[in-house]
């Protein structure tokens, strides 16, 4: 049965939730109202990401019945990303202590590694290197990691809703030209669902994703790369080269506040796209430019690596070097001047 038919419906849906969502938020007053830490100006509803987790949870059934999807890899996402969708609406709504919050990532990341099977071997300049269970480690922390920096990147309008977009349609992108159409109906799953969404969060945004949203894609775009290096080792590198552009600027920062000893669980606007958010004064340039660098730089690198034109880890190298030079120019993790009155 064709699936594609399907796709504009997901996004369809998820415009339709957004908007009763941002209705609930509201009547309920769930309002993100501006402080010294916000990188907007206007009071705005949160929490709208809970339409992308529901239309793509409700989308995976269908798709492993129809044979879109693998059962595995269903019950990967469907467990992990709605048990970090709700952690994240609860904070959300409240607050869980960042020990909980953390503990709950990791087990999210644990049971989606038992569903797929962990980390596939990693292919290093032609080296296939099994790493066992240090790889079962080694991937939950990169799982919980790009779940959090998903979380530290979503500050301005558009630019988290951007950057998944960009990433599902890269990875859908290298399924195809390898001749794996069905592998690549999961990232345009995500992609339809967060495009429903974006209508609404496109500078000047009228609602925020929230945390539920935000942890959310995080983790599910973690999952699909770590799904796609069992489709293809090198692919796995295709998508950390897709997801440059949040790892850099969200690593980069990270340790930078690491070393100067700032309490890193505390919010902060020093990440280099709120610097350039501020210089520009308006989040459409920046969110733009995130995407322009997806299409025109880091796509053609990641399909390089996919289709086997150069080795993964070099690649990255390769790709990373000017988003750290980007990092640097818009100041990444400086501790930001106090206003002067």
């Amino acid at each position: 049965m064709n699936l594609w038919w399907w796709l504009p419906v997901v996004t369809g849906l998820a415009f339709v939730l957004t908007g009763a969502l941002r209705r609930y938020a509201l009547a309920r007053s769930l309002i993100d109202t501006p402080n010294a830490r916000s990188s907007h100006s206007v009071p705005t509803p949160r929490g709208g990401g809970v339409a992308i987790v529901v239309v793509f949870l409700m989308g995976l059934p269908l798709l492993a019945l129809m044979g879109g999807a693998t059962w595995s890899a269903t019950w990967a996402l469907l467990g992990s990303g709605a048990a970090v969708a709700a952690l994240g609406f609860l904070d959300d709504h409240g607050h869980i202590a960042a020990r909980w919050r953390l503990l709950g990532h990791f087990a999210s990341a644990l049971w989606a590694l038992f569903w797929i099977g962990g980390l596939p071997s990693l292919v290093v300049f032609g080296v296939a290197l099994d790493l066992g269970w240090f790889g079962y480690a080694l991937a939950a922390v990169y799982l919980v990691w790009l779940l959090n920096l998903y979380n530290f990147m979503d500050g301005i309008d558009g630019i988290a809703s951007v950057e998944a977009i960009c990433v599902c349609l890269g990875g859908a992108l290298l399924y195809f030209l390898l001749g794996q159409p069905t592998a690549a109906l999961l990232p345009m799953l995500l992609a339809c669902a967060v495009l429903g969404f974006l209508f609404w969060n496109f500078p000047p945004a009228r609602i925020f994703m929230g945390d539920a949203g935000s942890g959310f894609l995080g983790l599910v775009l973690g999952i699909l790369s770590l799904q796609a290096a069992w489709v293809m080792p090198q692919l796995l590198w295709s998508w950390i080269i897709l997801l440059g552009v949040f790892v850099v600027d969200a690593t980069f920062t990270l340790l930078r506040r690491l070393l100067r000893g700032d309490k890193v669980y505390e919010a902060h606007r020093s990440h280099a796209y709120q610097y350039a958010s501020r210089h520009f004064g308006r989040h459409l340039p920046v969110t733009l430019a995130v995407g322009a660098i997806n299409i025109f730089w880091l796509l053609p690198i990641a399909l390089w690596v996919g289709l086997g034109g150069v080795d993964g880890l070099l690649a990255v190298l390769i790709a990373y070097a000017p988003l750290v030079l980007l990092a640097v120019k818009y100041r990444a993790g400086e501790l930001e001047q106090p206003s002067v009155v």
